[in-house]
């Protein structure tokens, strides 16, 4: 296909494209447009960029203009389901912008503002409802929407439906809907449990994919920099004073308030930076993307909420601060970049405790992603990570004049607490029988307490893998002069590896 016309769209549709300046269909827009028109379930995955919003809204408003009734109080003709606020606006807007010169009746119902606005919208019905999950159900439950009326049902972003914990609440919602009905279903992976929903969902789909599962959009340039977790901030604000190439940054992190912290870092080094998560208002949410838009701010950072919801053209690099936990994750936040036949950037930063993700990422995308140190000099790849320290034999004694963590011992006394520390407290009197502080079963110096009982003298988040074993009975008070009870025999829980997990 060539152009929308050969489609068979509406002739208000066309003019509609015509005045956005759209004159030829993407891949998934040509494949899809004719089976919605005829009626057909459809399960559609391509990346996101490619248009999938277009690709369900144009033959859904052509078959709306065939036969338009009056929609019933309080209920629908069409319903979709988004994850996100933003994504939810972009989508209606998109009807809006489609549906021109049909006016189409459509609303939105999303969280973050207030609902009674919501509840009058829908009091005379409309055709068009677009929604995210938890709102939708809060409408239902006050009886301000019915959904037995939906003769078109979109799931759009099914993964990340799944991925932030929606299954409940869209098996709920479809448990409502009438059986006889036009199901729509858009990803841009298939994942196992994706695959599940959608055959339990769909009858007899239409499988439309332009591209194959999982890849990312091959006009970005993609790059790995190995840095040390400290050091993340001030690299990424360097990167943003000297690269002049980037127009606007889409900046990446796990959490909300690793979001904030990032923008407090630039904002300190005099560049323009805000945030936008879910513990931004609606409101803000919309101020802010207004002004990324506009250019006025050129650094945006964002949590994976809004990762399928930041529909903005010109962004030229997409900064990954924090890999994602779910490696699906990573294809949706680059592409953000890239849109529109433009090309992109995209920079991973990738701490040492984070490598699994990266090979899982690199496993899902099936490519191994160029990486370097954050001098620029070429690294290995994600499979060679550093390999793990070895843990003393149980029972073999330390070296003579070696610490716990194996250094040289420095300044130490006889009876002092062996880490070149000096005690402010006199030792007191012993009971017969028991051991003092100086004893142990080797006969070597014991370990010095810190009040955490981990017994290397650091703080519990910074335990070494070859420290002692705490004493039994510890009084968490340190080594000043105490009464010990005597030393339990040194043992590893069965199966412990004393390797570092990755954050949750």
């Amino acid at each position: 296909m060539t152009s929308f016309t050969e489609l068979g769209l509406a002739e208000p549709i066309l003019r509609a494209l015509t005045d956005a300046q759209y004159t030829t269909p993407t891949p998934i827009q040509a494949q899809t447009i004719p089976h919605v028109i005829a009626a057909r379930d459809v399960v559609g995955i391509a990346q996101t960029g490619t248009g999938k919003t277009a690709a369900f809204a144009l033959p859904i408003l052509h078959r709306i203009g065939e036969n338009r009734p009056r929609p019933e109080r309080r209920a629908c003709r069409v319903l979709v389901l988004s994850p996100t606020r933003e994504l939810s606006a972009q989508i209606l807007e998109s009807f809006v912008t489609y549906g021109k010169y049909m006016r189409p009746t459509a609303t939105l119902a999303i969280g973050g503002v207030p609902i009674n606005r919501q509840v009058r919208a829908l009091n005379n019905g409309v055709e068009v409802l677009v929604a995210t999950p938890g709102r939708l159900l809060d409408l239902v439950r006050m009886s301000a929407v019915r959904l037995d009326q939906v003769d078109v049902f979109v799931l759009d972003e099914a993964d990340r439906m799944l991925d932030m914990g929606f299954i409940h609440d869209i098996r709920t919602i479809i448990s409502k809907l009438p059986s006889k009905r036009q199901n729509l279903f858009f990803s841009a992976t298939m994942a196992k449990d994706v695959s599940e929903l959608a055959a339990a969902m769909l009858k007899d789909p239409v499988r439309v994919a332009v591209t194959p599962e999982a890849t990312t959009v091959e006009r970005i340039a993609q790059q790995v920099i190995h840095v040390d977790r400290g050091s993340k901030a001030n690299l990424l604000a360097d990167m943003l004073k000297k690269e002049a190439a980037i127009d606007r940054a889409l900046v990446f992190t796990r959490t909300k308030r690793g979001a904030d912290k990032v923008v407090r870092t630039l904002v300190g080094k005099g560049i323009a930076a805000e945030a936008i998560h879910g513990n931004k208002s609606q409101g803000q949410r919309e101020r802010v993307l207004a002004a990324f838009r506009a250019g006025s701010i050129r650094t945006l950072v964002a949590t994976d909420i809004a990762a399928r919801g930041i529909d903005v053209d010109g962004i030229s690099h997409v900064f990954n601060f924090d890999l994602p936990h779910v490696p699906e994750s990573y294809v949706h936040r680059i592409g953000r970049t890239a849109r529109a036949g433009a090309e992109g950037i995209a920079i991973s930063f990738c701490e040492s405790e984070d490598r699994p993700l990266l090979r899982a990422i690199e496993k899902l995308i099936r490519i191994t992603i160029p990486a370097t140190d954050q001098r620029g000099v070429k690294t290995e790849s994600s499979d060679e990570a550093p390999a793990p320290r070895q843990s003393r034999p149980q029972g073999e004694r330390r070296p003579e004049g070696r610490s716990n963590n194996g250094a040289p011992r420095s300044n130490s006394r006889p009876g002092g607490n062996g880490g070149g520390r000096r005690s402010e407290h006199r030792p007191t009197e012993h009971r017969a029988g028991e051991a003092r502080p100086s004893e142990n079963k080797s006969g070597g110096r014991p370990p010095r307490q810190n009040g955490n009982g981990n017994g290397n003298g650091r703080r519990p988040d910074q335990t070494d893998r070859q420290s002692a074993p705490a004493v039994a009975g510890d009084t968490g008070l340190g080594n000043v002069g105490f009464m010990h009870r005597k030393p339990a025999p040194s043992h590893r829980p069965e199966g412990a590896t004393g390797e570092r997990r990755a954050p949750r």
